[in-house]
């Protein structure tokens, strides 16, 4: 591990200053992944500014249903908060399918959101990676691609994005907060704080240095929805996703579906919004109790259409048409029972 001076910042502005002025500075929340990639020599900052103290720690839940959630508040902490359980489950859900407790005790909101691909290429120095030495190459393509992308790749990368908070909070049409080096504040929605790779792998989001996220803002989700998110995995505790969704419905008067909401993840460089299949399945009326196993399984199939998966991932394909269809039906399910 490269030698490093560590400060840990006493407000935002000192923060931002600190790391405006120097390119090898990073910040640092909970540490759970950047300390992991500093002992693997894939990062190596010459300054490490402590951030997860600021006064970015608190949870507010607001009149409108709204909230907003600081960028140092602990997953664990928002996972298990009430109102986060009673309004906004799917959240809940995703942080406790995505680490262990004794992560989530750490790990903060938005190191969550910022944490970096668990591709082995890029985790290997010893390895060629794109997205940590443009111009070396991506040897996943031709070698292990099991676990990674099928959406959103390029050339250049396959890489999928790790986050399960991220997934959740993209279905959620979550915005972050960011304050720019030079005081500057600016919304930024998740689902468009990340970048694909194209022929730029080592762009990964639309911040630049200096930018901190200082909380992460959720709106009022639509009266009476339902939502959902369901992962699959290798293993029962502390795996990546293969495939995730994080899915919310609700149904008009008329008994159609008056909101669709669809994120993935596993599938692609960044949480994927699944627009084509929601656009398919709005003012879609249940049948019977339950939506038409093969509207939902088109709707998915048009999301899926641009995927372009390798040998070895490619049952990602089918795995993703049945984890949307398992998931929108068990919502569609629960509204007939409410």
């Amino acid at each position: 591990m490269r030698e490093f001076a560590y400060v840990r910042a006493a407000d935002p502005a000192e923060a931002a200053a600190l790391v405006a002025e120097r390119p090898d500075a990073v910040y640092l929340g909970g540490g759970t992944n950047l300390v992991d990639l500093m002992k693997l020599g894939v990062a190596g900052p010459g300054l490490v500014v402590d951030v997860s103290r600021l006064d970015h720690d608190r949870i507010e839940h607001r009149a409108d249903g709204s909230a907003l959630i600081g960028a140092a508040v602990r997953n664990g902490e928002l996972a298990g908060d009430p109102g986060v359980r009673e309004r906004f489950p799917l959240l809940s859900q995703s942080l406790l399918a995505g680490a262990s407790g004794q992560l989530r005790t750490v790990a903060t909101v938005a190191g969550n959101l910022l944490q970096r691909t668990r591709c082995g290429y890029f985790q290997d120095v010893t390895k060629p990676c794109n997205k940590r030495e443009p111009g070396s190459g991506c040897p996943a393509i031709e070698g292990a691609h099991r676990d990674l992308a099928i959406l959103g790749t390029s050339e250049h990368c396959v890489a999928s994005h790790p986050s399960d908070m991220a997934v959740a909070l993209v279905a959620l049409d979550a915005v972050v907060r960011v304050r720019s080096a030079d005081g500057a504040m600016r919304t930024v929605p998740v689902e468009e704080l990340y970048v694909l790779p194209g022929d730029t792998p080592q762009r990964e989001t639309v911040l630049v240095h200096g930018d901190l996220i200082t909380a992460v803002e959720l709106p009022a989700p639509p009266p009476g929805a339902a939502m959902v998110y369901r992962k699959v995995r290798d293993r029962r505790s502390y795996a990546f996703a293969l495939v995730s969704v994080g899915a919310a419905v609700s149904v008009d008067e008329a008994g159609r579906l008056a909101d669709v909401r669809i994120a993935l993840g596993g599938v692609a460089p960044r949480p994927w919004r699944a627009r084509a299949a929601e656009e398919l399945l709005r003012g879609q009326r249940p049948d019977e109790g339950t939506l038409r196993v093969e509207t939902l399984r088109e709707a998915a199939r048009a999301e899926l259409a641009a995927a372009r998966p390798l040998p070895d991932n490619a049952f990602k394909v089918d795995l993703t048409i049945d984890l949307i269809v398992a998931a929108i039906r068990d919502l569609v399910a629960r509204k007939d029972r409410a």
